[in-house]
C-alpha cells in the first residue's frame, strides 16, 4: 500500500510539473520568462514549454491597440483663459519586454505624461488657436509623446483632443461675436448684390441709349436720303416743265398749277379737324388744267414715238409696230 502511495504521488507531481511546463499563449499576447527572477525570453502567441522548476512566466502584456482616456483638466491659455481639455491616446506595444521591466504601470505613466504635455502646447497658444487648430495640438503632442514612450516599447500611434470647453461668459462673448459677424457679411453681401444690379442696369440703360442714338443716327440718314432723292425728282420735273415753258407749251404751265392744286386739295380733305369739304365752284379751270396735262404727255410721247395715229370711229388706235424701251 505504501509503494501505491507513492506511486500515486510522484505521478500526480510529474502531472504537475509538466502542465506547469507547457504554457499557451493566446493571440494578441506576449509572455515574459524568468529564469530566478531575470528576464530570459518573451513567448509567442502559441504553446510554448518551460523548464520545470527553473523558469516561469514573468509579466502577461497586451500586445493589441490600446486607448487611454486622458482625464479632463484645466488649461491656462497664452491670453489667461481656462479651458477644459480631456484627450484620448491609442498605444501599441511593440517590445514586450521593455514594456514590462522599463516603466512601472504603463498606462498611468502614459497618462500622466500626456496631460503635462498637453497643459504646455496649450498654454503657448492663445485661445483663438486653441478653438482652431486642434490639429496642430495633436501632431505637437504626438511627436512629444511618440519620442518620451520609445524607450518603453511603444508606439503612440495617435492623439485626438476630445473635447475644449471655454468658460460660460467666454462662449456666449463668442457667440455674439460670431453672430455680429455673420450679420456684417450679410450686409456685405447684399450690398454688393445691389451695386452688381446697379451697374447692370446702368449697362443696360447705356447700351439702349446707344442703339436709339445709332437707330436715329440711321433714320435721319435714310430721311436725308429720301429728301435728297425727292429733290432730284421735283429738280428734274421743274427742268422739264421749264424747258416745255421754253419752248411755248403753254400746258406746261397748266400741268405745273393742276399739280399745286390737287396736292392743296387733297391736303384739305385729309384735315381731321376739316369734316365738310366745300368744293369750288369753277371747276372748269380745273378740267383745263387736267386736259392740258393730257395734251403735255401727248406731246412727250409724240417726241419720243412719233405721231400718235388716231383711233378709228368705235375703237382704239393700234400702233402698226410696238414702241421700243426706252
Amino acid at each position: 500500500m505504501i509503494s501505491v502511495i507513492v506511486a500515486t504521488v510522484f505521478l500526480i507531481l510529474a502531472i504537475v510539473v509538466v502542465l506547469g511546463a507547457i504554457k499557451i499563449v493566446p493571440q494578441g499576447q506576449e509572455v515574459t520568462v524568468e529564469r530566478f527572477g531575470r528576464y530570459t525570453r518573451t513567448l509567442k502567441p502559441g504553446i510554448s514549454f518551460l523548464m520545470p522548476f527553473v523558469e516561469g512566466v514573468g509579466r502577461r502584456i497586451n500586445m493589441m491597440e490600446q486607448v487611454l482616456d486622458v482625464p479632463r483638466q484645466d488649461v491656462i491659455t497664452k491670453d489667461n483663459v481656462s479651458v477644459q481639455v480631456d484627450a484620448i491616446v491609442f498605444i501599441q506595444v511593440m517590445d514586450a519586454a521593455a514594456a514590462a521591466y522599463r516603466v512601472t504601470n504603463l498606462d498611468f505613466a502614459i497618462t500622466q505624461l500626456t496631460m503635462t504635455n498637453l497643459r504646455t502646447v496649450v498654454g503657448n497658444m492663445e485661445l483663438d488657436e486653441v478653438l482652431s487648430q486642434r490639429d496642430q495640438i495633436n501632431t505637437r503632442l504626438l511627436d512629444v509623446i511618440d519620442q518620451a514612450t520609445s524607450p518603453w516599447g511603444v508606439k503612440v500611434a495617435r492623439i485626438e483632443i476630445k473635447d475644449l470647453q471655454p468658460p460660460p461668459d467666454i462662449t456666449n462673448a463668442m457667440a455674439r461675436q460670431m453672430k455680429a459677424e455673420r450679420e456684417r457679411r450679410a450686409v456685405i453681401t447684399e450690398a454688393d448684390g445691389e451695386k452688381q444690379a446697379a451697374i447692370t442696369v446702368a449697362e443696360g440703360q447705356k447700351q439702349s441709349a446707344i442703339l436709339q442714338a445709332e437707330g436715329r443716327r440711321e433714320a435721319a440718314f435714310r430721311d436725308a436720303e429720301a429728301r435728297e432723292r425727292s429733290a432730284g425728282a421735283e429738280a428734274k420735273a421743274t427742268e422739264l416743265v421749264s424747258n416745255a415753258i421754253s419752248a411755248g407749251d403753254v400746258n406746261a404751265i397748266n400741268y405745273f398749277i393742276a399739280q399745286k392744286y390737287v396736292e392743296a386739295f387733297g391736303k384739305l380733305a385729309e384735315s381731321p379737324q376739316q369734316k365738310t369739304v366745300i368744293v369750288p365752284a369753277d371747276m372748269g379751270s380745273l378740267v383745263g388744267s387736267i386736259a392740258g396735262i393730257g395734251e403735255l404727255v401727248k406731246s412727250a410721247m409724240t417726241d419720243q414715238q412719233g405721231p400718235v395715229p388716231r383711233p378709228p370711229r368705235g375703237g382704239l388706235a393700234v400702233p402698226a409696230t410696238p414702241p421700243k424701251a426706252s
